[in-house]
């Protein structure tokens, strides 16, 4: 991976390939990365390449200032999402431009264990506040998702099997307890294109909480997904593209109650199911002067749940329903070689119905809509200074009208390999539907607001051998919402809390080609915040990486990462009272090998994870993964 972006195996560093170098996610069109004002990391379709055998979530946790939380547990478990001291809701999620959640979410969060990472094109992530282009829930960054698509040729094919162990530190099965497999067909031909892919995994071996007395023998908590994926494309003329896309993708898994350290939460009778529909409508219309974009998109989503309930001691049934309706319009209009304007609006519906044994909310009652304006200004020159100001008004049908804006410059210096950058950027989190309309619900919310201060530079050395980029960050977060208990009159709800919330950091990333076979990435996050939000977020990470192209065929890869201390609470079953704990600090080596058995056309692959066999913690009373192997073959039709 490399940083705007990260270097990959066999690179040559002329000023050449260097101008081929784009990014998408601070404009929404493509804009070559020299003359953009933000760090923004790029993985490519070579490095998920590399990094065969990984999760989607395992690839993004070793990203410069992401920590993904779960990435290391039992397949089933929650995954949490911490940009720059932020959480799940502050952090956007879009795939193939479109922004996607879970309206019946309390947090609005989007599920990324829906999305298996071999229908994954490509990804970019932007860290900082993005609400100007993105609108809600991009405060504290933005992960662009791009699924694969057609290639060039009429017909051609995919298939691909790995097979893996599941094991903890304190395990040691051999037999092959992780199972993923699927096939993808695509092709070009005339004005059509077409792309279609199947992917199934199936997981078992580890109970999801670790047992409060280590003798003990948890049962195992089984997880399966299922994805279908279909694209199609007509080139109506040269100008105008009609793309449309469909997909379906199911999670079966089982999980334990909460952890509560009484050793009694260890269940085979709670499961849960979660659906996934979404299908999309994309034209594109090119012209002299511009381009303009439809981004359309229906999202529902089915969450049920056989939650075993200690206290009546059987299973209680609960249902969550979400629909969503994204529509965004937006045209690139280009005054001159340097300047040009992105203006459009999107509008979003969101509704969801839910049934539970303590009651539900109907759709018919709960649901809210915004129409958001935005425009966006790109001025770029010759000599280095380059400009990105924009703005966005948020009018919503529940709590009404939200500002936010932009102003992010830069200046490339042309007679030293040098780029400095700063921004100033305002975000927004809506409320979600749960917290606006549940019998929790408050309907006087008003948005999260957030602002971000950024400051950084990159440079090179040796003819682009030699990358190194820092950003330093600060993040004022007001108006939170959360939750308000009170113990005499019980009552509770969802509140927006008065007082500020600040996080603070630096982000550095360093790339470093060795020879044309060798290369070497590593990236350190500094993250310090308040209080308040100190829960599972490292103040110190690091991720380092070394890339061996051996010859043509042969590809070798180590990489090490460090979490450090992180502050953690559960609820205290002996006591009642809710625990404070620190987990201790963490220490990860993995290594994978490629083998192309036949030139483009058969590979196999063997990866061994966490190769000292590390005994640690993610989340306080929850199992993590121990040393793993994986072997896996790709076999292109």
């Amino acid at each position: 991976m490399t940083s705007c972006a990260f270097a990959q195996q066999n690179q040559t560093f002329s000023s050449e390939d260097e101008l081929k170098e784009v990014v998408v996610s601070d404009s929404k069109f493509a804009l070559a990365k020299e003359k953009s004002g933000k760090v923004i990391t790029k993985i490519t379709a070579e490095d998920l390449k590399n990094k065969a055998g990984q999760t989607l979530a395992n690839v993004l946790s070793s990203v410069a200032g992401l920590e993904i939380n779960g990435n290391q547990s039992a397949a089933g478990k929650n995954l949490g999402y911490y940009i720059r001291g932020g959480k799940n809701n502050q952090v956007l999620i879009l795939i193939d431009g479109i922004p996607v959640n879970d309206a019946s979410g309390i947090s609005f969060e989007y599920d990324l264990r829906l999305l298996p990472v071999e229908q994954v094109e490509s990804v970019e992530i932007m860290k900082g506040a993005a609400s100007t282009l993105y609108g809600s829930g991009a405060a504290t960054g933005v992960i662009s998702i791009t699924l694969k698509k057609s290639g060039k040729k009429a017909i051609e094919g995919n298939a691909y099997v790995n097979v893996g162990t599941n094991n903890t530190a304190n395990t040691n099965k051999t037999s092959a307890q992780n199972f993923n497999q699927g096939f993808s067909v695509n092709g070009n031909a005339n004005k059509v294109n077409y792309f279609a892919s199947l992917n199934s995994t199936e997981i078992s071996g580890m109970s999801q909480i670790a047992p409060v007395n280590p003798a003990d023998n948890y049962e195992e908590d089984r997880f399966s997904r299922i994805n279908y994926l279909a694209k199609l494309g007509y080139k109506a003329t040269d100008k105008l593209t009609l793309d449309f896309f469909g997909n379906y993708d199911k999670i079966n898994n089982d999980y334990d109650a909460s952890f509560d350290n009484t050793g009694t939460n260890d269940t085979d009778l709670n499961s849960t199911e979660s659906e996934q529909f979404r299908f999309g409508f994309l034209p594109k219309y090119k012209y002299s002067k511009g381009e303009f974009v439809l981004n359309s998109s229906f999202n529902k989503i089915v969450r049920t749940y056989d939650d075993f309930d200690f206290y009546s001691n059987k299973p209680g049934f609960s249902q969550y329903e979400s629909r969503s309706v994204n529509v965004d319009a937006f045209n690139k209009y280009e005054f001159s070689e340097s300047f040009f304007l992105v203006a459009g609006a999107q509008y979003q519906f969101h509704d969801m119905n839910s049934v539970t044994p303590f009651g539900g909310n109907l759709k018919e009652a709960t649901k809210f809509n915004m129409i958001d304006p935005y425009i966006t200004g790109i001025f770029t020159t010759d000599f280095g200074f380059n400009l990105n100001v924009g703005t966005r008004l948020n009018i919503h049908s529940q709590y009404g009208n939200q500002l936010v804006y932009n102003v992010n410059p830069s200046f490339d210096f042309k007679s030293v390999p040098l780029k400095i950058l700063a921004s100033y950027s305002t975000a927004f989190v809506t409320p979600s539907l749960y917290q606006l309309y549940s019998e929790y619900g408050n309907e006087d919310l008003t948005p999260e607001k957030n602002r971000t201060v950024e400051a950084g530079f990159e440079t090179h050395f040796l003819e682009k051998k030699i990358k190194l980029n820092a950003v330093a960050f600060y993040r004022e977060q007001t108006n939170f919402i959360g939750f308000y208990f009170n113990p005499v009159t019980f009552d509770s709800n969802y509140i927006n809390i008065d007082g500020m919330n600040k996080a603070k950091g630096v982000e550095t990333e360093f790339s470093f080609a060795l020879s044309e076979k060798i290369n070497w990435n590593s990236n350190y996050t500094f993250t310090q915040v308040d209080k308040a939000l100190d829960r599972l977020i490292p103040k110190h990470k690091v991720n380092s990486a070394l890339d061996f192209q051996i010859n043509d065929r042969l590809f070798f890869n180590v990489d090490y990462q460090y979490v450090d201390s992180r502050n953690d609470a559960f609820f205290d079953g002996a006591t009642f009272a809710t625990q404070n704990i620190v987990l201790d600090s963490y220490q990860l080596v993995n290594s994978s090998v490629r083998y192309e058995l036949m030139k483009n056309r058969l590979s196999i692959f063997g990866a061994v994870s966490n190769i000292l066999n590390a005994d640690f913690v993610e989340n306080v009373g929850y199992n993590t993964l121990g040393r793993n192997f994986k072997l896996g073959m790709n076999i292109k039709l």
